[in-house]
């Protein structure tokens, strides 16, 4: 099979916002406690985390986490995060049928995230609370002193204000399991008046309004058309989810899943041009896609405790899917679809992060290690940001069940100021090798800096704490790049990522 691409300078979609590579932390299963926090660990920091996790989230170079939920965020009061660890209360999650300690909430968080180096994305309740809640979270989160709540802040420890600039109106409201589910007329109206109250605090919040839990919703997409028309002059993003699963082991269906992602964009997309056009607005609202990964391989397992049969546990094993190499190939696709439709999806976040559908593992008071779908997330982190390119693509394509899908899937990234393209390639085709053939027009002389590959004769393969090293990226080969043309053949199922450098090319 051959393909050809083109990429030329000048054809580009939009400059990458870098918070694409988010990601998620929610006070779901170990994510948490024996995840991020576990004071007894050896690696263990003086105010509990894990030394050892926050080493591996560096490596990612993550700009935005979003916590505290998720499901867990509507029914989550903040104040119980706060204070001496020692006199917080054990709640009830009703989200995921455990108990919560509390020893972890936003001064924890927040220091965390300093250690890792990445901003916080915080989400409010509009679930089992209202407006009154989420402003006096924002006063005590960014607020000087001087105030009530900015001045509790102060008396437990934390004299600065953190100056979070994001804030999530809630979580997935259009679900029935959620925690006080609203239609969306409902939502729409809360949502507003809760956007209202937080830019009077301060009117350059960035503020993300609850779109569909996934693209299946019965009341999709006129969810986002109603709560649209309720929010658009108040908001910034509306926030998008979708897991991606394959129990049926169909591999080039579910590899065709970013073509349904895609779609999915594509029509919230409009909805959006839609509302503004219909409001005269001159305002510009995107796509907050925060919560997306493969999610299936733990279903069975987790039953008991989500059904309300193991108790009210505290930091059980919950949502801990073991990813195997295929699920590599479905990350990079996923990653592709954000990276070209950078024009409107603005920021995304891999969920979650540690243990929970994540791509780092722990072991309570042992081994941390890297699961496959770290690695292709890693590259697209590193490397995605700068401008996407528009990439003209010709490749053999085949049928499935949400429409005709390229062997070939492909995205391209220039940064102008490194002088670097980067391509990122899966070949979808698990028979045949892909020739691929990509025409590199404007850019001046570039050379091949960097070609890693990640394959594996079994798709089914896997990393664990025995053996963390069975899937990993490794240098590839075959790159040629001769006047202009890339060459390089993409063996069956497999993924590749290609760092090209100009020389100072005066068009800089």
């Amino acid at each position: 099979m051959k393909a050809s691409v083109t990429a030329h300078r000048n054809f580009t979609i939009a400059d990458i916002d870098e918070r694409i590579y988010g990601a998620f932390l929610e006070h779901l299963g170990r994510a948490v406690y024996t995840g991020i926090h576990e004071p007894d660990h050896p690696s263990a920091l003086d105010n509990g985390m894990r030394g050892d996790v926050i080493e591996l989230v560096r490596e990612l170079d993550i700009p935005i986490i979003r916590y505290p939920g998720g499901n867990f965020v509507s029914a989550y009061n903040w104040e119980d995060g706060i204070g001496p660890q020692d006199e917080r209360p054990v709640r009830l999650d009703l989200a995921w049928h455990t108990s919560e300690s509390n020893k972890v909430g936003i001064h924890e968080y927040a220091s965390w995230c300093e250690a890792v180096g990445t901003d916080m994305m915080l989400a409010v309740n509009l679930g089992s609370r209202d407006l009154d809640a989420a402003r006096n979270f924002v006063e005590y989160v960014n607020h000087p002193g001087g105030s009530y709540w900015s001045d509790k802040r102060i008396a437990n420890g934390q004299t600065e204000p953190w100056k979070t600039r994001v804030w999530c109106l809630g979580n997935e409201m259009d679900g029935p399991w959620q925690i006080g589910h609203k239609t969306a007329e409902e939502y729409g109206h809360l949502a507003n008046e809760t956007a209202k109250a937080l830019r009077a605090f301060d009117k350059d919040l960035e503020l993300v309004v609850c779109g569909s839990s996934h693209s299946d919703m019965q009341t999709y997409p006129q969810w986002e058309a109603t709560v649209l028309e309720a929010t658009y002059d108040q908001v910034d993003y509306i926030s998008l989810h979708m897991y991606f699963r394959n129990p049926e082991k169909n591999t080039s269906e579910f590899l065709a899943l970013n073509q349904k992602l895609d779609t999915y964009i594509g029509t919230v997309a409009g909805i959006i041009d839609y509302v503004k056009a219909s409001k005269r607005s001159k305002r510009d609202v995107y796509i907050s896609f925060d919560e997306w990964n493969v999610w299936y391989h733990s279903n069975a397992q987790d039953r008991e405790i989500l059904d309300g049969d193991g108790g009210w546990p505290h930091a059980p094993a919950l949502l801990e899917d073991v990813y195997n190499f295929e699920d590599v190939l479905q990350v990079g696709c996923i990653l592709n679809t954000f990276i070209r439709r950078s024009d409107v999806v603005k920021m995304a976040c891999i969920a979650q992060l540690v243990n929970v559908i994540a791509p780092i593992m722990t072991e309570p008071g042992g081994r941390a290690w890297r699961q496959t779908i770290y690695y292709p997330f890693k590259n697209a982190s590193l490397h995605g940001r700068g401008t996407a390119l528009d990439l003209s693509v010709d490749c053999p394509t085949y049928d499935s069940a949400h429409g005709t899908v390229g062997y070939l899937d492909i995205s391209g990234v220039h940064d102008r100021e490194k002088d670097t393209v980067v391509l990122f390639a899966i070949n979808r085709n698990g028979e045949e090798a892909l020739e691929l053939s990509v025409a590199l027009e404007g850019f001046g002389e570039l050379s091949l800096e960097e070609h890693t590959t990640i394959r594996h004769d079994d798709l089914e393969a896997t990393n664990t704490a025995d053996n963390p090293d069975n899937v990993v990226p490794v240098p590839g080969s075959g790159v040629q790049v001769e006047k202009g043309v890339l060459t390089l053949s993409l063996p069956p199922h497999s993924y590749h990522m290609v760092r090209l450098t100009g020389r100072g090319n005066s068009y800089l």
